[in-house]
């Protein structure tokens, strides 16, 4: 039989980050190849969280396999936390 969870606790949701600066890395150079390649860069990266779909990301300088080396959760959590810590 399933054991129930209660519904009145709260869940705790932790990720297993690579190196914060190997992130960041990979989303400058990703924004950057998207910027060359005349795209919006912002608007590219967003649909391809949403979706998981990589033809969102260009292959230019090698982005799309830099950004499929990421959990697209790890790179949710880095945008949000850069956000909360620089808003």
């Amino acid at each position: 039989m399933d054991k129930m969870k209660d519904i009145n606790q709260t869940m705790q949701f932790s990720i297993d980050n690579q190196d914060k600066d190997t992130i960041k890395n990979i989303l400058d150079d990703v924004y950057m190849a998207l910027k060359e390649k005349g795209y919006n860069p912002i608007n590219q990266i967003v649909g391809y969280i949403i979706s998981g779909d990589p033809t969102y990301i260009t292959s230019h300088n090698g982005a799309r396999s830099k950004i499929r080396k990421l959990e697209r959760d790890e790179i949710l959590e880095e945008l949000v936390a850069h956000y909360l810590e620089y808003k």
